[in-house]
């Protein structure tokens, strides 16, 4: 069974006006956060085959941040078309994940990734799912599984595991 792992960027700053919205590094408390995450992950185990990550800083400095936190040697694709993505782009390039990967790390940006998760989850940890509709903060990270090929996967296909913000870790 197939596991995707939803992770918004952590908070970044806003201390430089003149840098573009791609550009913006890390906040520290960003940088803090990604700690409780990456802690998060490895004590979950997270084994990832593929990461799929924004090209923004605050993204790219995300994965960085949390890398350390992830078993194996999964292949990394940092990708342009995944900044600023609507969910219907991203489940797009999800679709394309060859067959043979079990789990895959997805790594972008709000509105896009939240209002994935939760067009994605039609089952789980109802909690969660109300939480986590409600509000996909920075740094959120929602773990789903589903059953069947990438290419299937659509609207209520995955399972909600479940949902952790970086202030409750």
């Amino acid at each position: 069974m197939p596991t995707l792992v939803l992770l918004r960027h952590l908070k970044s700053s806003w201390d430089d006006a003149g840098l573009a919205d791609h550009d913006r590094p890390l906040a520290p408390r960003g940088v803090r956060a990604g700690e409780r995450i990456r802690r998060h992950l490895e004590e979950a185990g997270a084994s990832p085959q593929l990461v799929l990550c924004s090209s923004a800083v605050r993204a790219v400095e995300t994965w960085e941040a949390v890398r350390s936190g992830l078993t194996g040697d999964g292949e990394l694709a940092i990708e342009d078309g995944l900044y600023a993505a609507s969910a219907e782009s991203l489940l797009e390039r999800l679709n394309a994940v060859p067959d043979p990967v079990a789990a895959v790390l997805l790594i972008a940006h709000n509105p896009g990734i939240g209002d994935l998760a939760v067009g994605l989850a039609g089952s789980g940890d109802g909690d969660a799912l109300e939480r986590m509709a409600e509000k996909y903060p920075t740094g959120g990270l929602a773990t789903l599984t589903f059953a069947g090929p990438w290419a299937a996967l659509g609207p209520k296909g995955a399972e909600l595991r479940g949902f952790v913000v970086p202030r409750e870790l």
